[in-house]
């Protein structure tokens, strides 16, 4: 069995400038490419609506 060549390795393993994007190594979990930062959006989306809704029943509550 021969080695194989550097070009060989590359295409095989996808090793060389392919993954080389300035990205969290080209990874991607349903358009997730920080999964650390995912909570803190979470938490922003869920203060967002505790604050929408917080306005919303302070504007019904000021119309009656």
């Amino acid at each position: 069995m021969r080695e194989l060549t550097m070009s060989e390795i590359s295409l095989v393993s996808g090793a060389g400038d392919d993954c080389s994007s300035g990205n969290s190594g080209g990874n991607n979990y349903g358009g997730i490419t920080e999964p650390s930062s995912v909570g803190d959006e979470i938490i922003d989306i869920y203060e967002g609506l505790v604050a929408a809704t917080s306005h919303i029943i302070e504007r019904v509550a000021n119309a009656l």
